[in-house]
């Protein structure tokens, strides 16, 4: 058989309220909860990683001069990933619209994106733009 303990709880006479008035609310103390939209950045919610303004010893520890080049113009282009990329931005700014949002990641010249496996997105490109980038396995950082 379960028992149950009931907690006692207060009350206040109508004298003890007037001592202590902090533990009688009034009526226009009693508003509705507002909640609080709090959104995550777009890199966390698609698991984008990025490093910003990257220094060079990283560059030179990734072997970033080794990697393939790619280029284009202004464009935009549907993407998806199906291997884990990183991006290493030398010139341009790429915007990044994960499918499905309205919302866009920006990076820049400098930056070190990895996009994760399965990520689809539209890329807007407004001028020159070249990248390197290296296709990364599983376990691979």
């Amino acid at each position: 058989m379960a028992s149950s303990s009931i907690a006692p709880m207060l009350t206040l006479s109508p004298t003890s309220a007037k001592k202590h008035k902090r533990f009688v609310p009034s009526p226009r103390q009693y508003q509705p909860a507002r909640a609080m939209k709090v959104e995550k950045p777009l890199e966390e919610l698609y698991n984008v990683k990025v490093e910003r303004k990257v220094a060079k010893e990283r560059l030179v520890e990734l072997g970033v001069s080794r990697w393939s080049t790619w280029k284009t113009g202004k464009c935009q282009l549907p993407w998806d990933w199906q291997v884990d990329q990183l991006v290493y931005i030398e010139e341009g700014e790429v915007r990044v619209v994960p499918e499905g949002s309205k919302h866009y990641m920006s990076f820049v010249a400098g930056d070190l994106v990895r996009y994760p496996k399965w990520f689809e997105a539209d890329l807007f490109f407004n001028d020159f733009y070249q990248e390197r980038y290296s296709f990364r396995a599983f376990g691979d950082d």
